[in-house]
């Protein structure tokens, strides 16, 4: 008789460079938001509860993502799609993808919203153990680092699986006894992330690539790179600087994807940045919130604060609770955001952004039915 797992451990113990930090997250129980109190009913708790309470605030506070953004439900429907039809046999390499966006703007996030996801579905519907008894990994995760090369990437991929051949042995070893992990545990995705750490014109950087078409090749997973410009870097190159066609194959395989920031450019991307907004503000627990808090009194002010960059922008409001619940302040408004400091590239752009809405040339605020009905009864 199959032995269960161990009990699912603590989140914050382990990372998703192993299995069981991306199983204890795929399936740990849906985190509960606390208790929305007033200010009275916070003040009548005692000096213990008290402390609960706010920690409990905070560690929500810091976990509210993610958000179900136009973006990243985009980003899912392509990869069940591409996920989908790479269910070849055996002697067809599978097709790759390459999430390619700058950063802030939840490729990660979303990536692994999915495959947590892909996780859950697959151990539902198979088990958590294969028919020949061993353990069911549905997805492998490795980040790269900088000046990796294939040993040292091989090394990681048996790290995650805890293989115990993963300190000793030559590269092409490691890449055996991975290819049979990947076999015995019916992996099916495999996630690269920070993929722009790899140099791909020189020594180390060609001798992964090469190493990605032999994983395509032999290996029965869906490859899903995320980075940051890519294309620049050269993934989906023809060819290197010298003329060797080593990259053509990794460029016509891999499938490029992409996520943008919220635009509001016109009436369909307000409604949709003010829908983010609304979800995110439910999601809230300060004393004093109010309905419209975000999607009404600081819908311009955080656009222009985050540029549209749901990474920013959930930065800053996790950020703006935590100073709120901590100063007793109890609610989001632009006088404590402004106390709140951001990423450089958001605090950059603010400036001229800030210029655009104060001469009225940008707004977040999508346009009433009545003004319409005037501006179409002017023109006519």
């Amino acid at each position: 008789m199959m032995q269960p797992r161990p009990e699912t451990p603590p989140l914050d113990n382990l990372t998703l460079s192993r299995k069981e930090g991306l199983r204890a997250l795929a399936e740990a129980p849906k985190r509960q938001p606390p208790e929305l109190l007033t200010l009275k009913q916070k003040a009548l708790l005692g000096e213990a509860a008290l402390l609960e309470y706010e920690q409990g605030r905070s560690i929500w506070h810091a976990n509210l993502g993610p958000i179900g953004t136009p973006q990243l439900k985009a980003l899912h429907e392509d990869l069940w799609d591409i996920l989908a039809s790479n269910q070849q046999d055996g002697d067809k390499a599978k097709g790759a993808v390459a999430v390619d966006a700058f950063p802030g703007l939840g490729k990660t996030t979303a990536v692994l919203d999915f495959v947590l996801k892909y996780h859950r579905q697959v151990i539902e519907r198979e088990g958590a153990f294969t028919a020949a008894g061993h353990e069911r990994w549905p997805v492998c995760r490795v980040g790269l680092t900088s000046n990796i090369g294939m040993k040292e990437f091989n090394r990681s991929l048996l790290e995650y699986y805890a293989h115990p051949g993963r300190k000793s042995g030559t590269a092409a070893l490691f890449a055996q006894r991975a290819l049979d992990c990947v076999l015995q545990c019916e992996t099916r995705i495999l996630v690269i992330d920070d993929l722009h750490f790899l140099k791909w014109h020189d020594r180390n950087g060609t001798e992964v690539s090469n190493h990605f078409k032999y994983i395509a090749n032999e290996f029965p997973v869906t490859i899903i790179f995320i980075g940051v410009e890519l294309g620049n870097r050269g993934l989906y190159s023809e060819a290197n600087s010298r003329g060797n066609i080593t990259l053509a194959q990794t460029a016509r395989r891999t499938t490029p994807l992409t996520m943008e920031p919220f635009v509001v450019t016109n009436d369909k991307h307000r409604r949709e940045w003010r829908r983010m907004l609304l979800a995110l503000e439910k999601r809230i627990v300060l004393c004093r919130k109010f309905p419209g808090m975000l999607a009404d009194e600081l819908s311009d002010y955080l656009y222009i604060r985050t540029t549209g960059h749901i990474g920013s922008l959930m930065t800053l409001i996790n950020r703006g609770c935590q100073r709120a619940a901590r100063t007793g302040v109890e609610l989001l408004n632009a006088e404590l955001l402004d106390q709140v400091k951001l990423d450089a590239g958001a605090e950059r752009a603010r400036k001229a952004l800030a210029k655009k809405f104060a001469r009225r040339r940008m707004t977040t605020k999508p346009r009433s039915r009545a003004a319409k009905a005037a501006s179409a009864k002017t023109v006519a």
